[in-house]
């Protein structure tokens, strides 16, 4: 399905909309090479930015059900992205840690991620992308 015109959009939110599913659709070609969901690579970054969490913990970050975050580390484990171990200060808990090919993965997507922003936003002149930068900040 081909994206609207810029000029067939009618108001603001449709605008940003639009421009939100060109970023997702971005991100999933992005994502793609890895073989990894949104939702994993979300948990990679949490994973990667906090160190080794307890799954309740990786839920809590993502805004997500614990049972989902379950499943989640469960993708991830199934592809070598994280381990479950013990959690040194609690017998009963589990930690989730990144294993080295899950680091590896997380700063590649990164890195895709960004080149991928670079090229969208890169058609903004300077002064444009600072302003959209406050702007984008202010909603926040």
């Amino acid at each position: 399905m081909p994206s609207p015109s810029p000029d067939s959009l009618n108001s603001l939110p449709e605008l940003f909309w639009a421009v939100a599913r060109r970023l997702r659709h971005a991100s999933r070609e992005t994502l793609a090479p890895f073989s990894i969901t949104p939702s994993q690579s979300r948990a990679l970054g949490v994973l990667s930015h906090h160190g080794p969490l307890r799954p309740s913990a990786v839920a809590e970050h993502l805004h997500i059900a614990p049972r989902s975050a379950t499943e989640v580390i469960d993708g991830l484990e199934a592809l070598g992205y994280a381990a479950r171990h013990p959690d040194p200060d609690d017998r009963r808990a589990t930690l989730v840690s990144l294993t080295d090919a899950g680091t590896a993965a997380g700063e590649a997507i990164k890195a895709a991620r960004r080149a991928e922003a670079d090229r969208l936003f890169g058609a903004l002149p300077d002064d444009d992308r600072a302003a959209l930068d406050r702007i984008l900040r202010t909603l926040l």
